[in-house]
């Protein structure tokens, strides 16, 4: 009887732990961090302004008239051609809008257009020397003008951008396209095409707000300014090259940028 009951109390015990147990909450895993993919903050397009300082170097050859005076002769005309080089520069100005694209978490891509104005002017004086003449006369500038000291009042690009995240906030790129502008001299102008390439550095330091420093040299195809009554073909055949440090600011609109995506636990 005493074993009986031992044997019935240690079921009794066993029976009830297993239904306290069974009561008890199950455990489950712990949740597995899926992290959030790459920040984009770059796709989509912006726009912003600009202002720099730039120069341009001439590239030109002049062939331009001189007036001769012969001793105890009449005056003749002379054209004399020759290589005439000469720089100005001044502050540049304006506008841009562009598209950029983010490929993960290092690199974008993008195009971007601007237009400009400058306070590049072609200047003023003839800044041309005399020559000895025949028969001991003396050749004389008879034109006016800067002497083909060109200047360049509004230029414009076309380029695509090429860039490396330095981290999500901080952009290095190349540069590259189309460059068209006005070129002036002796009072006469002529619009050129031609290419431009440089690179710079845009910080996005605040959200949809970027700043960037830019360099950029252009080359421009030959431009002719003369003056008809000059005669004898007489005039400048300019080259202008153009190099400009700018410093700017873009709103960036986020317009035709990626939904954002959740983070997964």
């Amino acid at each position: 009887m005493r074993h009986s009951a031992s044997l019935a109390a240690i079921a009794a015990a066993l029976f009830a732990g297993s239904a306290y147990a069974a009561d008890l909450p199950s455990r489950k895993a712990a949740p597995v961090y899926t992290p959030p993919p790459p920040q984009v903050l770059w796709t989509g397009f912006y726009g912003g302004l600009n202002i720099g300082g730039g120069w341009v170097d001439g590239g030109n050859t002049a062939t331009l008239p001189y007036l001769g005076a012969p001793v105890g002769g009449a005056p003749n005309l002379f054209l004399l051609p020759g290589p005439n080089t000469s720089t100005s520069a001044g502050v540049i100005g304006g506008a841009q809008i562009g598209y950029n694209y983010q490929f993960g978490p290092s690199f974008v891509i993008g195009v971007e257009a601007d237009f400009q104005g400058t306070s590049i002017a072609s200047g003023s004086g003839n800044g041309l020397t005399a020559y000895p003449g025949p028969g001991g006369s003396l050749l004389l500038p008879a034109a006016g003008g800067n002497g083909g000291n060109v200047g360049l009042p509004w230029f414009g690009t076309a380029r695509g951008r090429v860039g490396y995240l330095v981290n999500p906030t901080l952009l290095i790129y190349g540069t590259g396209g189309f460059a068209y502008g006005g070129a002036e001299a002796f009072g006469y102008s002529s619009t050129l095409t031609g290419w431009t390439a440089g690179g710079g550095v845009e910080w996005m330091f605040m959200p949809n707000w970027s700043a960037k420093i830019e360099y950029l040299h252009a080359e421009f195809d030959g431009g002719s300014f003369s003056n008809g009554s000059w005669g004898g073909g007489a005039g400048l055949q300019s080259n202008p090259r153009l190099n400009l440090v700018r410093a700017g600011v873009n709103y960036h609109f986020n317009w035709g940028a990626p939904a954002p995506v959740m983070a997964k636990y």
